[in-house]
């Protein structure tokens, strides 16, 4: 894997615009609905903050990056909703996706304005709260007044602990900083948690759908 890592490091290195480009990417289509499901917005990010404190990427471009794409991802479903209304929750794309949608506004019921705000830090549900949002009647002034702070935290959350613990790494550890063995700790480790979370997730899926939990059998 460190093979793999080094030549990445060098390439962002050398072109810091695509990986600005992928954190954006990674940001919009992470709050695109379906699509947030399935692309590991986060994930990136969270790997790709650890290249800040080398200077290989600058941290205003990183932050400006994640804020940019996931306002504007937001946002998109937000109006979407707003300008069709409910129709749009039965739809495609969504309409494949009966349970998560159904998910999605029992969420917003349940949390109203706070929804916007929390939906930020739940996947796969961070996906489509904005457009529920918009299709149940949510104002544009309430859903952006909410959804800017809670993007601006998000963004803070996820950028920060990798550039304060890559740096903690080289400060307090001595890992040599040119060998970017700080970087390759944290990358493999957010990516490690990355896999595990998502085996959990899929394990709890296949239970709820056959009806089983942990530890029930015949009695």
């Amino acid at each position: 894997m460190t093979s793999f890592l080094d030549p990445v490091i060098s390439v962002v290195s050398a072109h810091p615009w695509l990986a600005y480009l992928t954190l954006f990417l990674a940001a919009l289509l992470e709050a695109i609905p379906v699509a947030g499901a399935l692309v590991p917005g986060s994930t990136i990010i969270l790997a790709l903050s650890a290249l800040v404190p080398g200077g290989e990427l600058k941290l205003w471009g990183v932050l400006a990056a994640a804020i940019a794409g996931a306002m504007l991802g937001d946002g998109s479903a937000f109006w979407a909703g707003h300008r069709s209304q409910r129709q749009i929750l039965g739809a495609w794309p969504m309409s494949k996706y009966p349970g998560v949608m159904a998910q999605s506004e029992a969420f917003f019921h349940r949390w109203g304005t706070l929804a916007v705000l929390f939906a930020r830090f739940v996947p796969p549900i961070r996906a489509f709260v904005p457009v529920t949002a918009g299709a149940l009647g949510m104002s544009p002034a309430v859903f952006f007044g909410v959804n800017i702070p809670a993007v601006l935290a998000w963004a803070l959350a996820h950028v920060l602990p990798g550039v304060l613990a890559v740096s903690a790494l080289h400060e307090y550890a001595g890992l040599p900083h040119h060998q970017h063995t700080g970087k390759h700790l944290w990358i493999l480790a957010v990516f490690a948690v990355a896999i595990i979370a998502l085996g959990v997730w899929t394990l709890r899926r296949r239970q709820a759908r056959t009806g089983l939990r942990p530890g029930a059998g015949p009695t």
